[in-house]
Formats: structure tokens, C-alpha cells, sequence
């Protein structure tokens, strides 16, 4: 239990999703499981807890549903997807036509990455329908969503890639003209190219990037609809995480108006010859005191991200305007990464996890006030110091639309499920 007296420990109510000999999980802390109506939860369903991802391997997707005692509902399979995102599930838009997208392995070779594409499976007529291209993010509009080449991931950052027959790619190239973050219209399917990695690389170019392959990772989209963040990495060193150099940008949905909020170029010891990889822990990357990571958007202008900035690193608060400053937000009490998000309807509450203790092999859960400076531990889970980076099982936790409960993925029961947990003792009933 912790002395410091900002910190209080809050015991809530939580619920398991899922039962019997399958294994469920979402993935990722960015996006919400539950649809509009609070009723339904999106998950995908496995056989098995952990296991090397093959391109093989079939992964069902579906949801929880309440109106039905709260049972599984599965309405496809995929086998794009990796244990971290899962398939990039996530609802589509609002309103009395609910629909969710996801992504799967096609023989098509249409579309500019050949062998992937996405499905959008709409609830009321059971249809569902297939886009040439894979997606990593859906605007909150049910538009247009992003995407970047997932055979890329999977040679610069595996754990967020998508395994392909014959292995890792020998020919990507590092920097390409014609590749990097594209546009997808959600409606036609159609898509085109916003900014290359060659642009990214003469935009507030470093002598660091000139002999580095460059990757683009966590793109979010505003509440609005109006305004992307993402990360811009480059390293060139892949198989050792903490080479990774990183940059937080944002731009317009069209390409437009970028602009660079913080970048963590610095010297790399870790290049010289007798540096061994194999030495770095599982979690010493998101560690790193020059990590750039998690950026999600609070609201239309202000982004929050786990970074250095101006020689300290910390929990930021990001406004997506020139010269505006930078503000700490947790000083003293958030001292780690985490994957952290604002409640949806009162930005006084974040909630937020943190990787393993190195003793204790637990994560903690908690919410922190962002008004009063304090933090509330609401859980602690076991995590299984025998999963890698690539199969670890990280809480991701997300809210409820209405701010009262949060759900995350666990294997603290020595099995891949699905908890939802209700945090009204601390935040209240919206």
C-alpha cells in the first residue's frame, strides 16, 4: 500500500466478460468498447491465451451484448491481427444504425497494400461488407479512416504488425515517395496518400533520419473530426526498441497545415558494435526517459502524451496551436508511462495504468484528479513475466461513454479475458 498521502487506494466492483474455454481481449486504450447505447461491447474471441502469430491463425470478432445475458455475439473472424491492437476494432460513427470495422487478410490484390483490407459489419441487416484497404483508425464521424502499411509494422515494430507468409519483407524500402499515412473514404473505399516518409522526412529534418527506415504509429483523430496527431519514429537499429527516435505531429485530415509539437532526437550509444540487444527487458522501452508515447486527444485542441519535454519527462498536456505552452499534469504523482485517456464527459478524471513492478510482476490500475493532485489506485494485476513483447497482455484500459465504468484486458487469472470495472466511488455518476 502506498505512504504518499496523494495517493488513495479505492477498492471498486468488477465484472468478468467471457466465460467458458475461449479467450477474449480488445486490444488497444485509444477507443471505446461499448457502442452509443452503453449496451454492447466489442471483443475479439481466441482459442488460446497466448501464441506466435502466424497468418494462419483465426481470431473471432464479435461483442458482449446485455440485452442478451451479456453473452458473446460473434459475427466474423479475421486473421489480421496481433495481441497488442487486436484487429483495430471499433465502432463506426452513431446514431440507430450500428456498425463496426475491422481488419482481415484478403486474396485480393487490389488496394495499395495487397493482402489486406477491412470489413465494416453492420448490426441491424447482419451484411457485411469489405474495403480494399486495412484501417488503423476510424474518425468519430464514421467517414474516413487512416492507414499505414501494417507489413511495415511488422518489420519496424512488431508488436503492432500484422504476420505474413514467408516472413519479414527483405525489400522495404526506408523511406519511400509513394507510402505512409493514407486517407480511406469509409463510404466508396477509396484511398490516397496524405503525407509520405519521405515528407516526413524533409519536414524539420534530422541528420538522424537520412540512414534510418521511418514508421509512422499511434494516429488519432480528434473528437471533431478536424484534426490528426501521430507518431513519426526512425530508427536504425529495429531489432532494439530503445534506437527508436520520435516525433509528435499533428495535420489536418486532408495533409494540410502540419506541425510539429515535440521531437526526442538524441544521441545513441546503444549503435556501437558491442551493445547487445538481447540484454533489454521486455518493458525498458516504454521506460525510456526519451519515449514518446500513447497521445490521445483530451478534446479538439489539447493532446495528452507520456514524453520528454525540455529535458524532463512526464504525463503532457499538448495544445495543437504554434508556440503554446506545455503543460505537466501529474507532477510528482504519474512518474511512469502508461496508456492513459480523459474521462469522456469530465476531464478532471484520467484514468491510466502502468506496466509491470519488476518485483511484484503487477500493474497497477488507477484514475488520477487532475484538480485536486491526487490518484486513486483501483487495482492491481497480475501480469505473466513469461509473455514477450509481442504476446503481453497490457490492461489498455477504456472508459464508458457516460464516465462511470472502464473496461480492460487481464491475465491475472491465468487466462486472456475482458473485465469491466465500476469507478463511480471515485468519479461519481457523470
Amino acid at each position: 500500500m502506498s505512504t504518499d498521502h496523494r495517493t488513495i487506494e479505492r477498492v471498486c466492483p468488477i465484472r468478468r466478460l467471457g466465460h467458458g474455454d475461449r479467450h477474449h481481449f480488445f486490444g488497444y486504450y485509444d477507443k471505446t468498447v461499448w457502442d452509443r447505447s452503453d449496451r454492447r461491447i466489442l471483443a475479439n474471441r481466441v482459442a488460446m491465451m497466448n501464441a506466435d502469430l502466424t497468418p494462419e491463425l483465426v481470431a473471432e470478432v464479435g461483442y458482449f451484448d446485455s440485452t442478451v445475458g451479456g453473452s458473446f455475439q460473434s459475427c466474423g473472424t479475421t486473421t489480421a491481427w496481433n495481441w497488442q491492437m487486436g484487429c483495430q476494432l471499433q465502432w463506426l460513427g452513431g446514431g440507430d444504425d450500428p456498425q463496426f470495422i475491422y481488419n482481415i487478410r484478403r486474396d485480393s490484390h487490389a488496394g495499395p497494400y495487397p493482402g489486406f483490407g477491412s470489413a465494416v459489419f453492420n448490426l441491424r441487416s447482419g451484411h457485411t461488407r469489405e474495403l480494399d484497404t486495412p484501417i488503423y483508425v476510424a474518425a468519430p464521424d464514421g467517414s474516413f479512416a487512416l492507414t499505414v502499411d501494417y507489413s511495415r509494422l511488422f518489420i519496424t515494430h512488431e508488436t503492432i504488425g500484422y504476420s505474413e507468409r514467408g516472413g519479414k519483407r527483405c525489400d522495404m524500402p526506408p523511406c519511400p515517395t509513394d507510402d505512409g499515412i493514407r486517407h480511406v473514404d469509409l463510404a466508396s473505399g477509396a484511398s490516397r496518400l496524405l503525407i509520405s516518409y519521405d515528407g516526413l522526412k524533409n519536414f524539420h529534418h534530422r541528420p538522424s533520419m537520412d540512414k534510418a527506415i521511418h514508421w509512422v504509429s499511434h494516429i488519432e483523430i480528434n473528437p471533431a473530426s478536424s484534426r490528426i496527431v501521430f507518431l513519426h519514429r526512425w530508427t536504425e537499429r529495429i531489432e532494439d526498441e530503445t534506437c527508436f527516435l520520435h516525433r509528435l505531429i499533428t495535420m489536418d485530415p486532408d495533409g494540410g497545415r502540419m506541425r510539429l509539437l515535440e521531437c526526442s532526437d538524441h544521441p545513441l550509444p546503444q549503435l556501437a558494435d558491442d551493445f547487445d540487444p538481447a540484454a533489454v527487458g521486455t518493458y525498458d522501452y516504454e521506460k525510456s526517459e526519451y519515449q514518446i508515447s500513447h497521445p490521445l486527444w483530451r478534446d479538439d485542441r489539447t493532446i495528452i502524451v507520456w514524453g520528454p519535454h525540455q529535458g524532463r519527462i512526464h504525463y503532457h498536456l499538448y495544445t495543437d496551436d504554434d508556440n503554446a505552452p506545455v503543460q505537466v499534469i501529474g507532477a510528482g504523482v504519474l512518474t511512469e508511462n502508461g496508456h492513459m485517456s480523459f474521462s469522456p464527459v469530465n476531464t478532471r478524471w484520467l484514468l491510466t495504468d502502468t506496466y509491470p513492478d519488476p518485483t511484484s510482476n503487477e500493474r497497477s490500475l488507477l484514475i488520477y484528479d487532475v484538480e485536486q493532485n491526487l490518484r486513486y489506485d483501483i487495482g492491481r494485476f497480475y501480469a505473466d513475466p513469461g509473455l514477450r513483447k509481442e504476446n503481453r497482455c497490457d490492461l489498455h484500459p477504456r472508459w464508458r461513454h457516460d464516465g462511470t465504468q472502464v473496461c480492460i484486458d487481464s491475465v491475472h487469472e491465468h487466462e486472456r479475458q475482458m473485465y469491466v470495472i465500476d469507478v463511480t466511488s471515485v468519479v461519481g455518476r457523470g
